[in-house]
């Protein structure tokens, strides 16, 4: 990851999260339920390999931008503020509505944002991370601005249920943040992104854009679909998160021991077992949604979050650490001492 040092973020403004929101479909997949769409997956075999009980399916009349708004919603309540007083709003997904409008700009509408300048951000399962960055340079430049960051995304359209490793792994939801500025010693302490272009065949949805157009012969040939590499992914977090995590931790004069709480992407339960162990968290509480919720892609890590200060187990000063990863490959991390 590229270093930061010497860097002060957001130019002296301590910049933080106010508040929370999530929001997940009402149909519940258990593993049982998933035979029907996937025969070959056993939920025994499932539960193992992956530590999911359950995932939501969005319903046929959601997209990307009901989710969103609906954790939008959420978040702007528990912050205490309203969609008028928000100046920006990022949203991570790479599932959107359409490839145009910007799906932002449906969730601002959706929830009367009027003033909100509006992007979307695709780092696909890092994506909620990288939308941070971007939320701190904004308030960077503009020390009283409102971002409204949200991740949101619907895997179950682009699922190959033909494909039992990739398709047992994924659900739908949304979660959300408001960011502004906080009391100095609270916020981010630092902020570290990095891509890996070179390992961009490990994640990727082949059809659709501007290299293959979707037409006929892509339909039939399945190329709208989500591919993965599992071996590899499970390789490139193994080798490449925890000397990244560390290299952070390092910069700020912290060890692993200091870190309170962990809210990784949700992306395997084996997997971030073995990154806990690798990193050295294992006095930290890492939080898990991914037993009811499974990878729900950018989402996940907020959803996680605001899970996490849903249930009180944030504490003010306490030092919390997000790591994303996925295609790209995209990795992103965030230290934060928790508070406002």
């Amino acid at each position: 990851m590229k270093s930061n040092e010497g860097k002060t973020w957001g130019m002296g403004v301590a910049v933080g999260i106010l508040g929370t929101g999530s929001y997940l479909p009402a149909r519940v997949v258990t593993n049982v339920d998933l035979l029907a769409l996937v025969p070959d997956a056993d939920p025994e075999w499932v539960s193992r390999k992956t530590m999911i009980e359950a995932r939501r399916f969005a319903a046929p009349g959601e997209a990307a931008s009901d989710l969103a708004a609906n954790a939008a919603r959420a978040a702007l309540e528990r912050a205490g503020v309203t969609a008028a007083d928000i100046d920006y709003i990022v949203l991570s997904t790479s599932t959107g509505d359409s490839p145009q409008p910007p799906t932002s700009n449906l969730v601002q509408n959706a929830i009367g944002a009027t003033r909100a300048a509006c992007m979307d951000v695709n780092a696909v399962c890092a994506g909620f991370v990288f939308a941070l960055g971007v939320a701190n340079g904004l308030i960077a430049t503009n020390p009283d601005a409102l971002v409204l960051v949200i991740a949101s995304d619907i895997y179950s359209r682009i699922l190959d249920f033909g494909d039992r490793r990739t398709a047992v792994l994924f659900g739908d939801g949304a979660g959300a943040a408001v960011v502004g500025r906080v009391t100095d010693g609270h916020g981010i302490l630092d902020l570290d992104l990095a891509s890996r272009g070179d390992a961009n065949d490990l994640i990727y949805v082949k059809g659709g854009g501007s290299r293959l157009p979707a037409s006929p012969q892509t339909v039939a040939d399945g190329d709208h679909y989500f591919r993965m590499n599992g071996r590899g992914v499970r390789d490139f977090v193994a080798t490449a998160v925890p000397p990244a995590l560390d290299a952070l931790l390092r910069r700020n004069e912290l060890k692993a021991e200091d870190v309170d709480h962990f809210v990784p992407h949700q992306a395997n339960g084996i997997m971030l077992q073995e990154l806990v162990e690798s990193a050295g968290f294992q006095n930290a509480h890492t939080h898990l949604t991914l037993p009811w919720y499974g990878n729900v892609g950018s989402a996940s890590l907020p959803v996680t979050l605001d899970d996490a200060a849903r249930n009180g187990s944030l504490r003010d000063g306490e030092v919390v650490l997000l790591a994303g990863f996925g295609g790209g490959m995209s990795m992103g991390a965030c230290l934060l001492r928790w508070g406002r």
